[in-house]
């Protein structure tokens, strides 16, 4: 599946429905988001499942705001509407894959469970 831009637009209604949605937040001048976008790009092939979605701090700078984004890239992980994983750096692929695992792995009744437990 090839990405998704994800725009103040879009954004809400792409990452808040169920499954996997990641997230790459970049920008056209950054050296380390271009080298990081062929893997991204490879990821969302092996993954057709997973919503692959970039969003480009340049053009989106209220989503990057939002999202507190200060370094990119930032790769987000939301599942069924919840952030699991936000993290600046571009990741190598096998470290991507390691977190693709990790995220479907997750038991969201228990994610949700602690979410309300720390809003107390």
């Amino acid at each position: 599946m090839a990405t998704v831009e994800l725009t103040t637009t879009n954004f809400d209604q792409v990452t808040g429905s169920d499954g996997i949605v990641l997230v790459d937040f970049w920008a056209e001048w950054c050296g380390p988001c271009k080298r990081f976008a062929p893997v991204y790009e490879r990821s969302s092939e092996k993954h057709p499942e997973i919503v692959f979605g970039k969003v480009d701090t340049e053009a989106q700078q209220e989503l990057g705001l939002k999202f507190n984004i200060s370094s990119i890239p930032t790769i987000m992980a939301i599942r069924d509407g919840v952030i699991v994983f936000a993290q600046p750096g571009a990741l190598p692929e096998s470290a991507l894959e390691n977190l693709i695992e990790q995220v479907q792995g997750l038991d969201m009744d228990d994610v949700r469970k602690k979410l309300a437990e720390q809003s107390r």
